[in-house]
């Protein structure tokens, strides 16, 4: 109920020129060259040689198409097609006049529930400083969170007196995306020497642009040349930014490239090599 003038409501729209074809009843009603359908005949007004048509018998509706009583003939001129629009229907809303406090909180809500976790690409949407954006789920999903975890271990006693370093054990790692890092776990047992000037460095690589030592210089102390340490380890992170497979390798060496050393002493001490992939850092 309104007290005053009742609030003018409805999709006003003025059809496109329509030009009369001789002999033809029907005509296709169009607002900027796509097709309307108003609600009735009696949403409209036209104009027929400047005479306001009745609607229901002067001139009927069916979608989009308009029909006359009687063919139109040469000369007849179709002035305008009003449409009135529908009973509480307001159209459609001017460019950037709808605002958020127009519009529900749950206004976006699933029909259907996700019962596993998100595909990579499927998107969310986030506010970037007030500018609604869409983001694929690969770049957001949970940072730290261990995609795979792969180690080999090693038992076998290995000796040398060189400072080229040999190898003790290698993993292979496909990295599922380029932001993935890579954390290694590297520990080697039964570290000995076997002469009393000897002492021994040990390291991480991947052959190409990481590598890591650790425990370096280890065992260079005086006294009996069958000196025994025990074990020594290390930790590290590598972004390989590469979803290609990666071989890291744990290796150890003759610092001094002359006393002899031996990591696995006995046969019966395990040193391991574990890769961890690490999803989302950036």
């Amino acid at each position: 109920m309104y007290i005053g003038k009742t609030p003018t409501v409805g999709n006003f729209q003025v059809c496109d020129a329509i030009s009369v074809v001789n002999g033809q009843a029907a005509y296709t009603l169009q607002v900027g060259g796509t097709n309307v359908a108003p609600e009735s005949a009696n949403h409209m007004l036209v104009s027929l040689n400047g005479i306001l048509q009745k609607p229901g018998s002067s001139f009927t509706i069916s979608g989009s198409t308009m029909t006359f009583a009687s063919n139109l003939a040469t000369g007849d001129v179709i002035d305008f097609v009003q449409i009135l629009g529908n009973v509480l229907d307001i159209g459609q809303p001017s460019d950037d006049t709808v605002t958020a406090a127009k519009l529900n909180n749950d206004i976006i809500s699933g029909q259907t529930a996700l019962t596993s976790e998100p595909a990579d690409t499927d998107e969310f949407l986030v506010s970037d400083a007030g500018t609604i954006k869409r983001i694929d789920y690969s770049l957001i999903k949970g940072a730290g969170k261990v995609l795979q975890i792969v180690s080999g271990e090693d038992s076998t006693e290995r000796s040398t007196s060189s400072d080229t370093f040999q190898d003790i054990e290698a993993v292979n790692i496909t990295p599922s995306a380029t932001s993935s890092k890579v954390l290694v776990i590297a520990h080697i047992s039964g570290i000995r020497r076997d002469s009393s000037s000897g002492y021994m460095s040990a390291r991480v690589t991947d052959g190409s642009s990481f590598t890591k030592k650790f425990g370096h210089a280890m065992l260079f102390t005086g006294g009996s040349s069958s000196l025994r340490i025990g074990s020594a380890g290390g930790s590290f992170l590598h972004s390989p930014s590469t979803t290609s497979q990666k071989t890291y390798t744990l290796q150890f060496n003759s610092a001094s490239g002359s006393g002899g050393v031996v990591v696995g002493d006995n046969n019966d001490c395990i040193s391991s090599l574990t890769l961890m992939e690490i999803a989302g850092w950036v």
